[in-house]
């Protein structure tokens, strides 16, 4: 099975490490409350059609690895899931509305995001000569999943 997605016109194979705090980097995400931010990055990346490969929950920050398709745009994606997180985090735990979590904003400002794809090491092993040879069967590979 290919590490590739298809769309109408596109194959594509975008992942993405986010990582997010809760305001203040208050040590908040633990037990019902890390549970609760869980299942809404779950449900709300399946709403966009994204996939979580994988869901990392400490104390004070989220790690997400998400692959998310070349149609929706990374501050977008995580824009919703911090949003309606942060909804659905007051709405159920409504003790967080008072100090120090006053004015409804539960996660930073910001965020951290990196692609993941192909290593370095990887790259030159395609690209490279190997004792004097090209490594034509792997770049032959890529061409023909890259096709249409």
């Amino acid at each position: 099975m290919s590490r590739f997605r298809k769309l109408s016109h596109t194959i594509w194979h975008c992942q993405y490490h986010i990582v997010w705090v809760p305001k203040y980097r208050l040590r908040i995400l633990t037990g019902k409350v890390a549970d609760e931010v869980s299942r809404c990055i779950r449900a709300f990346s399946e709403q966009q059609e994204c996939e979580v490969v994988e869901l990392n929950i400490q104390i004070d920050h989220v790690h997400l690895l998400v692959m998310v398709p070349p149609k929706i745009s990374i501050s977008k994606y995580v824009g919703t899931l911090k949003g309606r997180s942060a909804i659905r985090v007051f709405n159920k735990f409504r003790h967080l509305k008072h100090k120090p979590y006053w004015g409804n904003h539960f996660w930073t400002k910001g965020y951290c995001v990196d692609t993941v794809g192909l290593d370095e090491e990887k790259i030159r092993k395609l690209s490279c000569p190997i004792n004097n040879k090209i490594c034509v069967p792997a770049v032959m590979r890529l061409i023909n999943i890259c096709r249409l």
